[in-house]
């Protein structure tokens, strides 16, 4: 297993922890490069972050072997068999912990600033760094945060050698590794951009983090009249500082901008850090004909004038999600020669009507269906197969076509800010 860098492993991390959000945790980042893992993880599942501050302890002739780590609150743990094996005598060992503990103050004052540790007191904690190579520093920050008063303590990494997960059973509650390779040597092998992490992103991170606590970034909205090649539309823009792509939904039958459920999903993927453009694609005059509505050639039209609309305004990679006849809108626009879209998401969606521009599409193509929803589901498994793109089909087991039942909206926002983030985000 190979990850792009830190912030993409943290992506692919959290999808492995949803199973803790229920119990409200907190985040705690191993800095420095545990951070902007971390950092991932917290928003994803709505969590306060901070750091868990912790310093290897280096054997003198070959720091990057730790014969142990020391953390906050005193807590001290060391390797004896590294020890041994280096010949360490208590001196050694002395001037390195002395030399570390100073930079452990430094480091937890730079870091944290005037805030406040966030408190643990019977919390789910979850402890998270970029990799394990032996474990020292992992179960030195595990005995920190039960000191602190965690109830449970998760360890969670991207990689690490199996017997290192091994023996930081006994060091936490759960350990949660999404990689165990035999032939492990360093951590950095297994990313293609392992670079340091400075000071300064591990700070920044962390006040972002703490100016909202549940990690959604600022979202700024506003009303704008889109030029699409025709009669000026209305749509609601919204962009997360720092968006990193933009997603504009083509509405269907019976749907709009102030679509309840729509609006749902757009806001989620503003928390997940994605900008998106909720737009009428009819005015009320024309959508009182119901014709408009299924003329998906003239709906494609305009969600591809609308679409380079915005990117003149926005300047990013842009997605399209599409529910009932707004997916076939999408899926035509994207079947267009040239068309320029970086994924496409249908809600159940019509693709079928897209016709034989279903074979034309480029765009990784994500297809969400209600388990109860026969009919709809049994037509997007037929424009599945005549699809060429890469391309999925999600099936939410028991909901019906409007996803009313309880969670089942939140599972057509996680799956869709999954395919986006992915396939938009560089």
């Amino acid at each position: 297993m190979l990850f792009t860098h830190r912030a993409e492993a943290g992506e692919r991390l959290a999808e492995a922890l949803r199973h803790l959000k229920g119990e409200a945790p907190v985040v705690l980042g191993l800095p420095r490069g545990g951070v902007p893992v971390a950092y991932r993880v917290a928003r994803a599942l709505g969590a306060p972050l901070d750091v868990v501050v912790v310093r290897k302890l280096g054997v003198p002739h070959h720091r990057e072997l730790g014969f142990g780590a020391i953390g906050e609150g005193g807590v001290r743990v060391v390797s004896e068999d590294i020890v041994r094996g280096s010949r360490l005598d208590p001196q050694d060992i002395e001037a390195v912990e002395h030399a570390e503990a100073a930079e452990l103050a430094r480091q937890a004052a730079r870091f944290r600033g005037d805030r406040p540790r966030v408190p643990l007191d019977g919390r789910t904690v979850i402890v998270v760094d970029d990799g394990i190579a032996t474990g020292a520093t992992a179960a030195a920050a595990c005995e920190v945060v039960r000191a602190q008063g965690a109830a449970r303590v998760v360890l969670a990494v991207p990689v690490a050698p199996p017997d290192a997960v091994a023996r930081l059973g006994s060091a936490a509650d759960e350990v949660v590794c999404l990689a165990t390779p035999h032939a492990f040597r360093a951590v950095g092998e297994w990313y293609q951009d392992f670079s340091q992490t400075p000071d300064e992103e591990v700070v920044f991170l962390l006040a972002r983090a703490a100016a909202d606590p549940a990690g959604r970034p600022p979202v700024r909205t506003v009303e704008v009249e889109v030029d699409a090649g025709g009669p000026v539309l209305v749509g609601d823009l919204a962009r997360p500082e720092g968006a990193g792509a933009v997603v504009v939904f083509a509405h269907g039958s019976g749907s709009g901008r102030r679509s309840p459920r729509n609006r749902s999903v757009a806001a989620d993927l503003n928390r997940a850090g994605l900008a998106t453009l909720l737009l009428d694609l009819l005015t009320p005059a024309e959508e009182a004909d119901r014709a408009n509505v299924f003329d998906i050639e003239n709906l494609a039209r305009r969600l591809a004038e609308a679409t380079a609309w915005l990117r003149r305004r926005e300047f990013l990679p842009a997605g399209w999600f599409g529910a009932s006849t707004g997916a076939a809108a999408a899926l035509w626009a994207a079947g267009e020669t040239g068309a320029d879209i970086g994924a496409v998401v249908s809600r159940g969606g019509r693709p079928d009507l897209a016709g034989e521009r279903l074979a034309a599409v480029r765009a990784p193509t994500l297809l969400i269906v209600g388990g109860r929803d026969s009919t709809v589901l049994d037509l997007n498994r037929r424009a599945q197969r005549e699809l060429r793109c890469e391309n999925r089909l999600e099936i939410v087991p028991g909901a019906t076509h409007l996803f009313e039942e309880p969670g089942a909206l939140d599972e057509v926002a996680r799956l869709a800010g999954d395919w986006f983030t992915r396939h938009l985000v560089p």
